[in-house]
């Protein structure tokens, strides 16, 4: 015998155990596109975005939540601006197309019908009613320079570092801002009364003779007035964006060589242009506004201030006096639209000078 040993029973002769494969077929190479084969019975999961928290419900609930918020916050405003100003300028524009007119024989009483553009041409063809706007203009050409002037002046020594005792100043130049505008204009007719008024008297003892009252001393008496209730309060909104401007420009001109004046001129009123452009809009629309001053003036003896002295008071005089209310709506319309043409000539004429360079 040979010492071979024989392979036991069952085996195939040594040859190598064959891999079992599907069917006998080789497995799959990958795609083309390099994806690996899905398993049987799995599903595709969609890929998510870097950054997504695969949770678009709770971001559009927060949007929501955002919007609601913001909604909440301008519904009081926007009620308010409906009521006070939408509501009143939309009456006033229907109220002035129509008139009260009588019938032919004047039994049945006046009648309201539509007059159109009646009672606006009845208003532009009043000679009082356009001289009340010569009388403002006379008031602006006062006013505005004095007023201004003013502030910017008391703002910039405000400003300066030798100025002293600064919260008095501002709450002394503030105060009479705090007075009602009637109890202003009743405080300075007994200023301006004589027999009454120790500013007449110390006036008359120096010799100086001057009728607040008369036709020459009403337009100087009303303008006092304004600047004693607005110079204090303009002077806070100067003072304020002067404080915003950044030192190191101030102390930079300083070390320069520059002085007060044209660190004033040159550096701090160019800086706070747009404060000075506010300050000049709203100037001009309460000056056309003026109303309480001459009405409480023209209430002195031998006051030269009538029911029609400027265009507020010829609307109320329509209003009130002669019981013409379609004639005081075009009135007060037709204001309201000089005060827009005003205020956009004003700021367009800004925006061209802050356009050049």
């Amino acid at each position: 015998m040979s010492g071979t040993p024989r392979p036991a029973s069952g085996d195939d002769g040594g040859r190598p155990p064959k891999v079992p494969s599907s069917q006998g077929r080789p497995p799959r190479a990958p795609s083309s596109q390099g994806r690996p084969a899905k398993a049987p019975g799995s599903q595709q999961r969609p890929v998510k975005a870097p950054g997504s928290q695969g949770r678009p419900s709770k971001a559009l609930s927060s949007r929501a939540r955002t919007r609601l918020a913001a909604g909440t916050l301008l519904a009081p405003f926007f009620v308010l601006f409906t009521v006070a100003m939408i509501v009143p300028v939309t009456y006033a524009l229907w109220l002035s197309l129509f008139t009260e007119k009588q019938s032919g024989l004047g039994f049945d009483g006046p009648r309201t019908v539509f007059d159109g553009l009646g009672n606006y041409a009845a208003a532009l063809g009043d000679q009082a009613f356009r001289e009340g706007f010569w009388v403002l203009l006379g008031y602006c050409a006062f006013y505005i320079p004095l007023m201004g002037g003013g502030a910017i002046v008391l703002a910039l020594l405000l400003d300066t570092a030798l100025a002293r005792a600064r919260r008095f100043f501002q709450l002394a130049l503030f105060l009479p801002h705090a007075i009602p505008g009637l109890i202003a204009a009743l405080i300075w007719i007994y200023l301006y009364t004589p027999q009454l008024s120790p500013v007449v008297a110390a006036m008359e003892a120096g010799g100086i003779g001057f009728d607040f009252f008369s036709s020459e001393g009403t337009l100087p008496s009303i303008v006092n007035i304004a600047l004693w209730e607005w110079l204090g309060y303009n002077v806070v909104i100067f003072y304020a964006a002067l404080q915003a401007v950044d030192r190191s420009l101030l102390e930079a001109a300083t070390v320069d060589g520059a002085g007060n004046w044209r660190i004033a001129f040159s550096i701090k009123l160019p800086l706070i242009r747009s404060s000075l452009v506010m300050v000049l809009l709203f100037t001009i629309i309460g000056s056309l506004q003026l109303f309480t001053e001459p009405l409480i003036l023209s209430r002195g003896s031998g006051s030269a201030v009538t029911s029609t002295w400027t265009p507020n008071m010829y609307a109320y005089s329509a209003a009130f006096e002669r019981n013409d209310y379609g004639l005081a709506a075009a009135a007060s319309v037709l204001i309201a639209l000089v005060a827009a043409v005003l205020s956009f000539a004003v700021t367009r004429f800004t925006n061209r000078k802050e356009a050049r360079p």
